[in-house]
């Protein structure tokens, strides 16, 4: 398995059973400190989860900037990926970022979606960790642009992240001390508003809207019959959860979507 590429994966379809599959959970409490919604696999044998998504429109609350930093709000979309193994979590995806002109000069507000990966500290000494792709063009991805976001486990302790669309491309191999082949753990996707030193705190109360954000598909990765394969996160493979309340999220599902894990996803701090 150290030598799967994620792009040669196949994808099964949605009809297609897995044997022994675990069902998830029904409910999963929130954590408090931002507004999202967070589809939640089962945890099972899983290597890893993909999906394609139009990035969202943003629409900044201008009442709350960040008074150490005005050009900044205190509000910060994300669009990520993630897991759960060995006790270690994962969150690796896209965040509203600062950027560097083409002079070197880092702008003052943030203007543009960067990847960033960051992993839970782990039972084996290995410490939490939040980076950031450095900060060139090449790294910058734009409200409307179609990318692919993958998450997959590609041998012992050690996850490749991929994100690739608009002409655009970054990997990256990522070491997770609880992460492994045959262990059993949990992946998710993330649709968010973050808010700025507010992390296990009540939500703040604001007017930003993030907006048209659609996922086209979604799928989870796993090894049937000696093939890891892309498996649809369809309906019946996840946890739903919109917190803090699902009030302040407008998500509109067809039938065909349901079946491949698409989405299109609101999310509105201000309530519908």
């Amino acid at each position: 398995m150290h030598k799967t590429e994620v792009k040669a994966i196949s994808k099964i379809s949605p009809a297609s059973t897995i044997p022994n599959e675990i069902w998830p959970e029904k409910q999963k409490p929130c954590f408090n400190g931002a507004y999202y919604r967070k589809l939640v696999s089962s945890n099972d044998y899983w290597l890893g989860i993909e999906g394609k998504v139009v990035l969202p429109q943003i629409y900044f609350d201008e009442t709350r900037r960040n008074p150490k930093k005005p050009q900044q709000y205190l509000d910060n979309p994300s669009v990520y990926l993630g897991g759960r193994m060995g006790g270690q979590e994962t969150d690796i995806g896209l965040t509203w970022e600062v950027i560097k002109d083409e002079h070197g000069k880092v702008s003052s507000d943030r203007k543009a979606f960067r990847p960033f990966l960051r992993r839970t500290g782990h039972q084996s000494g290995q410490l939490a960790v939040f980076e950031n792709a450095p900060a060139e063009k090449a790294y910058y991805w734009y409200p409307g642009e179609e990318v692919k976001l993958s998450l997959f486990l590609v041998g012992e302790k050690k996850i490749r992240f991929v994100i690739e669309g608009a002409g655009k491309k970054f990997q990256r191999d990522f070491d997770c001390d609880g992460y492994a082949p045959k262990t059993i753990g949990e992946f998710k996707r993330v649709n968010a508003i973050d808010q700025f030193a507010n992390e296990g705190k009540p939500v703040q109360k604001s007017n930003t809207r993030v907006e048209q954000g659609r996922w086209k598909e979604t799928n989870l990765y796993r090894e049937v019959n000696g093939k890891v394969v892309a498996v649809p996160m369809k309906k019946e493979r996840y946890t739903e959860m919109m917190c803090p309340d699902p009030k302040y999220f407008s998500v509109k599902i067809s039938d065909s979507e349901a079946l491949q894990g698409g989405e299109t996803i609101a999310i509105n701090g201000a309530g519908y």
